[in-house]
């Protein structure tokens, strides 16, 4: 179905696609990225029938705001492919837009996927992909994208570890001479974050925030919440000196309105998210044999992905384990990084 990759020069692929839950990006051989835009398309209903208006930056601007005779379709949901009408026309837009400068009329392409995708899930990409316009399609999977992306030596004796963190799925993987070790995933990540601060100002402040919205706090935040509370040292200070704004609609008047809350309001709402992939974690090393285990205790685990930002993610996982974390430049784009070296052969 999918694994680890290699190419001849005559079997290189054209185009690499990161194509994530809430952003897609796109890479040409010697090019670099030369697309990266959010992961949605804009659907009108007339007459009954959905007709494809645009998608990427222009389609998510329009999240929460069109009216009724616009949708706003996400073609992915936890790593994989929900949507497919919304996927293909999506991806016809990333095609045409990256066309010109690859002058190829169904070019080859090689596209990251998570690891435990089913056969179903794999054959759903493909086909969109196929009926986008592409010609031979290669997929690999994610965290072995990000490792290398990351600059980990993945075939080194001495084992390493990577946990990567998208908005559709986590992943844990270790890997050693021998390739992968073992993989855990967990469906569900930043995008279910944002989804669960919808609910908790709803819930708990009687406010009602948008998807957009959910995503710009959650940024926001993400480096402010600590399990350190009460501590006003400075770094990992107490997170409710940290003040946020946050604008909506106040449930109980029905009109515009503006909060002003702490971050550390929202630590049980993150602590709630992230506690499954703590324990996935904690599961990878818990299973593979003691000689990579102890190769792991002199290194770091390495957090990839747009969630690795999240500093209560590295702090809950270290207190579990022991294990430090790691942080590495751009963590966002070591998928594409990774691609982007698996191309070039």
């Amino acid at each position: 179905m999918f694994r680890f990759f290699s190419t001849s020069r005559q079997n290189r692929p054209d185009i690499a696609i990161d194509f994530g839950t809430a952003n897609t990006r796109t890479v040409l051989r010697d090019g670099g990225i030369v697309f990266e835009q959010p992961t949605a398309s804009c659907f009108s209903n007339k007459g009954g029938k959905e007709l494809f208006l645009t998608a990427g930056t222009d389609a998510y601007d329009m999240l929460d705001r069109a009216s009724g005779g616009l949708h706003i379709r996400r073609p992915l949901a936890r790593g994989v492919v929900q949507d497919l009408d919304a996927a293909s026309a999506y991806l016809q837009y990333v095609l045409k837009s990256v066309m010109g400068r690859l002058r190829l009329s169904r070019p080859s392409a090689m596209v990251g996927i998570p690891a435990d995708a089913t056969k179903a899930e794999a054959s759903a990409l493909r086909t969109v992909l196929s009926d986008a316009g592409f010609g031979r399609i290669s997929l690999v999977k994610e965290t072995y994208a990000a490792a290398i992306g990351a600059g980990l030596d993945i075939g080194a004796a001495r084992a390493s570890m990577i946990i990567e963190c998208g908005a559709g799925t986590t992943e844990i993987a270790v890997f050693s001479i021998d390739g992968e070790c073992l993989i855990r995933s967990v469906r569900g990540g930043g995008q279910s974050l944002d989804e669960a601060l919808i609910e908790h100002m709803r819930a708990r402040h009687h406010f009602l925030i948008g998807l957009r919205t959910a995503e710009r706090l959650k940024h926001a935040i993400s480096r402010q919440i600590s399990l350190r509370v009460g501590d006003s040292s400075g770094i990992g200070a107490d997170p409710s000196n940290h003040m946020v704004e946050i604008k909506g609609r106040d449930l109980r008047t029905g009109l515009p309105a503006t909060r002003m809350l702490s971050a550390s309001v929202f630590q049980p709402v993150f602590k709630k998210h992230l506690v499954p992939i703590v324990e996935a974690t904690r599961g990878v090393l818990a299973t593979i044999k003691p000689d990579l285990a102890a190769d792991l205790l002199s290194g770091s685990i390495i957090a990839t992905g747009g969630c690795a930002s999240i500093s209560l993610l590295s702090e809950m996982i270290t207190n579990d384990t022991g294990l430090p974390i790691e942080a590495v430049n751009d963590e966002a784009l070591c998928v594409s990084r990774g691609l982007e070296t698996l191309m070039a052969g």
